[in-house]
């Protein structure tokens, strides 16, 4: 059923439009977020369910009522998750992706992951509103940058945001222009309850390889960090720690306390590359920041590389090899 379809389905229902939701499959498309879907799902309360006379069956370990292509449950009833649309009540995205994450099934994996984005995206402090609900305060968000570039360090940032924090526009710091970086990194500065950086140079980033030191910045960036930790939100790592973490794929962009993390990190790591910049203008690192851009490998043929050139980097130890001939 499409969105229309569903309409048509719900007005030959017979029910009051206030004593029920709609849920799951439908709700998802009716907002937009699927197509269509072959039921309709729906939840009412536990005194309205028992006045029905429905045909009733076990699913999922609770009793469900059922008539035609409607499926009605009282476990899943709550007000305070509902969008109402053409005067009828929805349970809302935030809910629908809880429920589908819950409920886990394979063939909801993309839908879940596509659901998560969008909440966060709507809503970037959703994770940390779920761990305050559960009494934690004192939240992380850990980041890194500079795992591409030919140059400098690996540097990890942890950061932990007082519970009313609000800055307009905050999201990863790749998405943002770099006066917004700068401002965000003082405001962040000004009024995070702790802030720890991980720097991890070239040298030893040659000897463990990338991955490694990354994960070496980020557990030194935590353990720099200047304030007690509950729980930690790691940007698509996971770190073995005695505190607990969740790691969030894409997380710079759905946590605003890993977006906060990540700007530390990139506007830490841009400054020691503008610094070294004055020292070697011809690399471009002002601008380059690192990066093989053609500018930077036309001055490797040219100049030569420098002490903080990742020697295990492609470009940089093919260049090594063709000068050992």
């Amino acid at each position: 059923m499409t969105k229309g379809e569903i309409f048509k389905e719900l007005e030959k229902l017979d029910l009051p439009k206030d004593k029920y939701i709609v849920i799951s499959g439908a709700s998802l498309v009716v907002q937009g977020i699927i197509d269509k879907t072959t039921d309709i799902d729906l939840a009412c309360s536990k005194s309205f369910f028992d006045k029905l006379d429905w045909p009733v069956r076990e699913e999922y370990g609770s009793k469900i009522k059922h008539k035609d292509i409607f499926d009605i449950d009282y476990d899943l009833y709550d007000e305070k998750k509902v969008i109402e649309i053409n005067g009828y009540r929805f349970m809302n995205i935030e809910a629908c992706y809880e429920l589908k994450k819950e409920m886990n099934k394979p063939k909801d994996k993309k839908l879940i992951k596509d659901l998560e984005l969008k909440v966060c995206l709507n809503d970037n402090y959703y994770f940390e509103r779920k761990l305050r609900d559960k009494g934690i305060n004192f939240i992380a968000g850990v980041d890194e940058v500079g795992r591409g570039p030919l140059v400098g360090p690996v540097v990890a940032a942890c950061v932990v945001l007082p519970e009313h924090f609000n800055l307009e526009g905050l999201t990863d710091s790749k998405k943002l222009s770099e006066k917004k970086r700068e401002y965000f990194y003082d405001e962040i500065m000004r009024q995070a309850l702790g802030v720890g950086v991980g720097i991890i140079s070239e040298k030893v980033i040659d000897e463990v390889n990338i991955y490694e030191a990354t994960k070496m910045a980020m557990m030194e960036a935590i353990k720099n960090c200047t304030c007690k930790i509950e729980h930690v939100l790691i940007d698509a790592m996971k770190l073995d720690l005695d505190i607990p973490t969740t790691s969030i794929i894409k997380g710079d962009l759905k946590s605003i306390t890993i977006s906060a993390a990540s700007v530390i990190a990139k506007v830490t790591r841009d400054r020691m590359l503008e610094e070294l910049d004055k020292k070697y203008p011809m690399y471009d690192f002002k601008d380059n920041k690192g990066y093989p851009t053609k500018k930077h490998l036309e001055a490797i043929k040219k100049y030569g590389i420098i002490d903080e050139h990742r020697r295990s980097y492609g470009p940089v130890s093919e260049y090594l090899e063709l000068t050992k001939q």
